[in-house]
């Protein structure tokens, strides 16, 4: 009988291998990407705390869709006069995007994000986040079926508007070669590419495209009309606010970690991708109130767009494109989050497990 081999097997499954020799966590090697013992999530030590708080907010501020009563929303639906046609087509058209695009996000989340990213924590408030999007799905399902609307047609929107699928399909385009199983952080090239799939997916589609489509709903809430639905849209943009300002933490820790990373080149690019979204968002504006309504048209609604395009670019450190005014003050507490740092501590804003919001 030959003598049995003492060469350790490698390890092809999931399940990682531990390494019981092995020195303890080094702090100093923790990273957003490219860090060391990613293969469990071994929490302490904490190196980048906004991970961990985020996860706790998240926690905090858990709902759910059907703890809310749909009834105003079901009559008002149903009768002939309080609800314009313009009014109807904006809301099929804000549920026909959002419905697509939160489940774009979980997949980035799900199959780039987290496979790529090393920080145990941050990979924590990835789950939440994760768990978070399908909560949304089930929102739009819940308006979807609480108004009778045909589901058909609003989850098959990205398919059949062109304002929709242009958005979304720009999106995708940056999960090429992401999503390949052979491909891994840890050069240039590649750092550069995961780096620009977060400045895409936080500063473009949680930070503009979710934006727009967030303000047509605090429309409604403000005409005292769809508020079931538009309490269900603000509990999904406090979540996205949350996703928005933590993908913005992760990519200004890059920028710390790996400063090669964000060459003058690379900045003219994100530059030029956020002009790409503003004219984007310009021609789904029009398709989504191509008359206007209540006080919302296409024409101020893309200064709206610009003047928030210009704010994701600073938060990252890149100068305004087109230095304009925020053309509807009113939106600045419902939607905006001029104080994004005290946002969750507002009493109109404030809500724990189980909690409803007063308008």
């Amino acid at each position: 009988m030959p003598p049995q081999s003492t060469t350790p097997t490698p390890n092809t499954s999931a399940t990682p291998v531990i390494n019981r020799g092995a020195k303890r966590v080094d702090i100093n090697e923790r990273k957003i990407i490219n860090g060391g013992d990613a293969d469990v999530i071994q929490l302490w030590p904490i190196k980048h705390k906004f991970a961990w708080d985020a996860y706790n907010v998240g926690n905090s501020n858990h709902w759910l869709p059907t703890e809310i009563s749909m009834q105003l929303d079901i009559e008002q639906w149903k009768s002939q006069t309080l609800l314009t046609d313009d009014e109807r087509h904006a809301l099929r058209m804000v549920l026909g995007f959002f419905t697509t695009a939160d489940s774009i996000a979980a997949n980035n989340l799900v199959l780039a994000f987290y496979k790529h990213i090393t920080s145990p924590e941050a990979r924590m408030y990835l789950l939440r986040q994760a768990y978070e999007e399908a909560i949304h799905t089930q929102a739009y399902q819940y308006i979807v079926e609480s108004l009778g609307l045909d589901g058909t047609e609003i989850f098959n929107m990205y398919r059949e508007v062109d304002a929709i699928y242009n958005k979304e399909e720009f999106i995708l385009s940056f999960n090429q070669g992401i999503f390949k199983d052979d491909f891994k952080t840890g050069t240039f090239e590649n750092d550069q590419k995961f780096l620009e799939n977060m400045c895409v997916f936080s500063l473009i589609l949680e930070g503009i495209f979710f934006y727009s489509s967030f303000a047509v709903m605090f429309g409604f809430q403000r005409q005292g009309k769809l508020t079931g639905s538009a309490e269900q849209i603000q509990y999904i943009m406090r979540d996205e606010s949350q996703h928005m300002n933590f993908g913005i933490d992760m990519i200004n820790t890059i920028k710390q970690e790996q400063p090669e990373l964000w060459t003058p080149q690379f900045v003219e690019r994100i530059k030029a991708l956020v002009r790409k979204a503003v004219e984007l968002e310009y021609k789904y504006a029009w398709e989504v109130f191509p008359t206007g309504i209540f006080g919302l048209n296409a024409e101020g609604f893309k200064q709206y767009i610009e003047y928030i395009a210009d704010r994701r670019l600073g938060r990252v450190g890149i100068d305004p494109l087109y230095n304009v005014s925020n053309p509807f003050p009113w939106m600045s507490e419902a939607v905006d989050l001029n104080k994004e740092k005290n946002f969750f501590e507002t009493r109109v804003t404030e809500y724990k497990t189980g909690g409803t919001l007063d308008w």
